[in-house]
């Protein structure tokens, strides 16, 4: 298999230590061990008798039984866990997808979530989201471009970069569609949980359709990344069985400290994920008073769910949208100059002039009067 570099994990290999303000970080803000062990008392002795052996290949038992817990109908052993939510993405495409087969891919997206396809040797196409209207899909779309050899459809709701959330229907629908086209809806789900409104949680999209496979992971909605701790849900037997058996080549089983301490933040998640959400409620009035000072520099939508947003960058003179070289030109300046990341869209690829931002953490308001200060100088 060979891989094109990874864009985005390269850019903030390269620069995200050394910016003292990550606008654009994905997750939420995170937990030292002592403040996890400390939401529940014998958590500091049962973590000093934990055995450092092997650990159980599809996943601590009581880790899956809270995992399933955060899923309407399902089991233990309906749940895998994984080295994070790129392990659960590398062994699906593996299982799924073969020489020739085809991908359709909800765009922009994470890299990995097209890269590894391409890089079995199927055919990939992107089904992109509309800018012009918040960057929803068309099932439409989707329709036009499935084939005989569609396998796989991805999709990602609350969606990264965009924060875009569709409806139920639109999950009905696809749903339907891939039952009467026979293809396997895979799921990236590592945002729900981050609804603004409780109204607007989708169910996953394993809870509806039985093929189905969702992932998440112990990364966004916890802001727990430092566990790398995710995991695949679906009621797809045959799926499950080959996902097993193919990750006996990769991680085989995971950390047991991280599974138990991912064990304790789901026992107490809603408590940690309402946290977060308190976070992200306070930080997106400060960017939505920001944007509207500078409307004639970026350009969002505010989003209904997740920690990150898509602004178009418009080039600084309010006109139809920066290009390639001026959006990662001004991350690059606002970087040096002020000590922000923003993490440029071209990233994504090089038809977005956009800058993602990222709101889950408590430092944003500091890290948004350094990007004034700069847009003022």
């Amino acid at each position: 298999m060979k891989l094109d570099p990874f864009r985005l994990e390269r850019f903030f290999a390269a620069h995200e230590l050394d910016a003292p303000y990550v606008l654009c970080s994905s997750d939420c803000e995170s937990f030292t061990v002592a403040e996890l062990l400390g939401m529940e008392d014998g958590s500091w002795d049962g973590m000093a008798g934990l055995r450092l052996g092997y650990t159980e290949a599809r996943g601590d038992s009581e880790l899956r039984e809270r995992i399933a817990g955060l899923y309407d109908g399902f089991s233990a052993e309906q749940i895998l866990v994984h080295a994070g939510a790129e392990e659960a993405i590398f062994t699906f495409m593996n299982v799924a997808l073969d020489p020739g087969d085809h991908a359709i891919v909800h765009a922009p997206c994470y890299q990995s979530l097209e890269e590894i396809a391409r890089g079995i040797g199927a055919e990939v196409t992107e089904w992109k989201g509309d800018p012009g209207k918040r960057w929803d899909l068309d099932l439409e779309l989707l329709r036009d471009r499935l084939t005989d050899r569609t396998r796989v459809v991805v999709v990602n709701f609350p969606h990264n970069p965009t924060g875009f959330l569709p409806d139920r229907s639109f999950l009905e629908e696809l749903s339907r569609l891939s039952d009467e086209r026979g293809f396997v809806v895979f799921s990236d789900e590592v945002y729900r949980g981050l609804e603004y409104d409780p109204a607007d949680r989708l169910p996953s999209f394993s809870e509806i359709n039985e093929q189905a496979v969702s992932i998440s992971v112990m990364s966004k909605a916890y802001g727990l990344a430092g566990l790398r701790i995710g995991w695949v849900a679906t009621r797809n037997r045959t799926l499950y069985d080959k996902l097993a058996a193919f990750k006996d080549y990769t991680s085989i089983c995971n950390s047991a400290p991280s599974e138990y301490l991912s064990s304790l933040a789901l026992r107490h998640h809603q408590r940690i994920v309402d946290r977060n959400l308190g976070i992200i409620r306070d930080n997106l009035d400060h960017l939505a008073a920001f944007f509207a000072r500078h409307q004639g520099i970026l350009e969002w939508y505010r989003p209904r769910a997740g920690s990150i947003a898509f602004p178009r960058y418009l080039g600084g003179s309010g006109g139809s949208g920066g290009s390639r070289s001026s959006v990662e030109g001004f991350c690059d300046e606002l970087r040096r100059r002020a000590g922000v990341l923003l993490l440029p869209g071209t990233m994504y690829g090089p038809e977005y002039g956009c800058v993602r931002v990222g709101f889950g953490r408590r430092n944003l308001p500091e890290a948004l009067q350094r990007f004034e200060r700069f847009l003022h100088e």
